[in-house]
């Protein structure tokens, strides 16, 4: 499983309410150029085409916080080709209802993909994506 790196700006994000964790839709990103840790929000990446990629949509599984810890728990999220797609090393979260679609965090997969017809790709988003205290 590869790790999951937050973006700098998202604190900042949290903090001014352009996020809402709970409620707003997450999506993922891919992109084959390294994502940099000062990227803030969709436009600061080069994404790939999907347009032979099934829904990026992300299903939040549980948001809440224990004595102080915030934790967002997300369903794992299988992407299926309907054609070739990518190649891609890294997958964005992003928030697709914050205004300018304030990026989250990222993971890297050490090296490209790229699927063909008929092919998946697992997201395995573990335990906690994010956790805050």
């Amino acid at each position: 499983m590869a790790t999951f790196q937050k973006f700098n700006a998202f604190v900042e994000a949290v903090a001014e309410k352009k996020h809402d964790l709970g409620a707003d839709t997450l999506m993922v990103a891919l992109t084959n150029t390294a994502p940099a840790a000062g990227n803030a929000v969709l436009t600061d990446i080069t994404e790939i085409s999907y347009t032979n990629l099934s829904s990026r949509t992300v299903t939040r599984t549980s948001s809440s916080q224990t004595s102080g810890t915030y934790a967002l728990v997300l369903q794992d999220l299988t992407l299926t080709a309907s054609g070739a797609v990518g190649p891609f090393q890294y997958v964005v979260l992003y928030n697709n209802t914050a205004t300018n679609k304030e990026l989250i965090g990222f993971y890297d997969y050490g090296s490209s993909i790229s699927l063909a017809n008929g092919e998946t790709f697992l997201i395995d988003f573990g335990a906690n994506v994010i956790t805050l205290a």
